[in-house]
């Protein structure tokens, strides 16, 4: 064992039936270090994590922390040996306080003496800069600051490795900083940190070394300075990076159609954004963009009628049309991929089949449904047209990984044969194949004539794959960019600003 080791992990084996997870993979992290673990989905990166943390058993190899072998039963147990965990869905309990959620589990005796619990978790909250009360019920809080709880939970724990998998897919800026503020102040107090996100930018800015896997398997292990982004990513991918320069080629060479298909004029709803105007064009790939809380979600839930419509005037093709429920947004030809996959997007029991017939039997009607063999060759066709890897369309798609239940998402409103498409976080916390495929798929959908909103909290990635960006602050548009000023450098002084970078 090396001098300053605090976990080591060797030989790790996890077999599922028909899918080999791991197979002989090897891991080391040390006190006072972040060691991003990185991979596509499907790589094997948290099946790796919830071997160490007894979510699962593993089927070979060995596991020692400080040196001493361990064999943890359970996730407490795991928690109990020094192992913090925040994982990329929240786990906490909506329905009771904030100040219960940071420590429930963690007495022993049966009487709450409330106002010491209050007394502490104010002091948690208030030394990591989480904006919520110790009364405040878990639920009325952000999905952000959920996320800051449930850190700030496995931090006071006193753990020895702290496990973050994916913890900032949905914080802001300012709210990233914090976090990478708090994780080198455990660096700098020997806490090992297992770091595990799709930010590539946010591995180099935090990590010290960086293990990637790929199928199941080790590729290697890398001093973070010394490893360049473009070959992090040929390793997670196996292949170099054509696929992106493509993109950025093809987006260069696309140029869009002069019809509008969508116009909204002082459009507002109920999410309280200021009325606004918007337009896009046949062939076009346009953005929101700005910081978490913006409005840029709540704007495109205005043009989809997800939220109540209070205002505005929209046309479809030049035509005037009144949506004020999604269905009648699908009738006129518009399909929307929302932000939060879990709660919006995806039915987890139905099979990956009755996800994807899902939008289109809503317009046909439920009283006139698909026959077994029509859904099956809906389901077949979108499964090989988007690579979705599941073992049938019988498949409840909870089970699938995100990248996949997004692609069954795409699927469900591709087989409408949308006009216009929105997609809302498209590619979040998913892996950097699946996304440039993602990326590929909206660039060739605009050639072929459709209109696309994409919307990514990635500005690079926005920049990647738009050819004009709204830019909104505090729920109002400030500017509009194309051309030479989509740029990061534009998009953030717009933000700052409050108004159009040329201004």
């Amino acid at each position: 064992m090396q001098e300053g080791t605090v976990l080591e992990m060797r030989g790790i084996c996890k077999a599922f039936p028909g899918v080999r997870a791991l197979h002989n993979v090897d891991f080391t992290l040390r006190a006072g270090e972040v060691h991003a673990l990185m991979g596509e989905n499907g790589a094997g990166k948290s099946t790796l994590i919830k071997v160490l943390t007894a979510v699962y058993t593993k089927d070979a190899g060995e596991i020692r922390v400080a040196g001493a072998p361990v064999h943890f039963k359970s996730p407490q147990e795991a928690q109990d040996g020094g192992v913090g965990t925040v994982y990329q869905e929240v786990t906490l309990c909506p329905n009771i306080t904030v100040a219960e959620n940071l420590f429930i589990g963690r007495g022993k005796s049966p009487f709450i003496k409330w106002k010491g619990m209050n007394a502490g978790a104010k002091a948690i909250l208030d030394s990591l800069g989480i904006p919520a009360m110790p009364g405040q019920q878990l639920s009325s809080c952000s999905l952000a600051v959920q996320q800051m709880i449930a850190i700030a939970r496995a931090v006071d724990m006193d753990c020895k490795i702290l496990v973050l998998d994916e913890p900032t897919s949905s914080l802001d800026e300012d709210e990233v900083k914090k976090l990478f503020s708090l994780m080198r102040d455990l660096k700098a107090r020997g806490v090992a940190i297992l770091f595990v996100t799709h930010f590539l930018d946010q591995v180099y800015e935090v990590s010290d070394r960086i293990t990637v896997l790929r199928g199941g398997e080790l590729v290697g292990e890398y001093v973070a300075k010394d490893l360049p982004q473009y070959e992090l990513v040929s390793k997670m991918m196996g292949k170099a990076l054509e696929d992106i320069d493509e993109i950025k080629n093809t987006q260069a060479a696309m140029e869009s159609g002069e019809e509008y298909l969508f116009e909204a004029e002082g459009l507002a709803s109920s999410a309280g954004i200021s009325p606004f105007d918007f337009h896009i064009r046949k062939g076009e790939v346009n953005g929101f963009t700005g910081l978490l809380g913006s409005g840029r979600s709540e704007s495109v839930r205005a043009i989809f009628a997800a939220d109540k419509v209070t205002g505005g005037a929209v046309k479809v093709k030049g035509k005037r049309v009144k949506i004020d429920k999604p269905i009648k947004a699908m009738k006129q030809g518009i399909g929307y991929l929302p932000e939060d996959r879990k709660a919006d997007g995806i039915i987890a029991d139905l099979s990956v089949r009755d996800n994807i017939i899902l939008a289109l039997q809503v317009m046909k009607g439920f009283l006139r449904p698909f026959s077994k063999a029509e859904a099956q060759a809906f389901a077949d066709e979108y499964i090989a047209a988007l690579n979705i890897k599941t073992a049938s369309a019988d498949t409840p798609v909870g089970s699938l990984s995100g990248g996949n239940q997004q692609k069954v998402i795409l699927a469900r409103w591709l087989l409408t044969h949308p006009d216009y498409l929105i997609l809302d976080e498209p590619t979040r916390g998913i892996d950097i194949g699946t996304k440039v495929e993602i990326q590929k798929l909206v660039l060739r959908l605009a050639s072929e004539g459709m209109g696309v909103t994409f919307i990514s909290s990635e500005i690079e990635e926005m920049l990647r794959t738009c050819s004009r960006l709204i830019v909104m602050k505090d729920r109002h548009i400030v500017g509009e960019l194309a051309g030479e000023q989509l740029t990061q450098d534009d998009v953030m002084r717009t933000i700052a600003k409050g108004g159009r970078a040329d201004a």
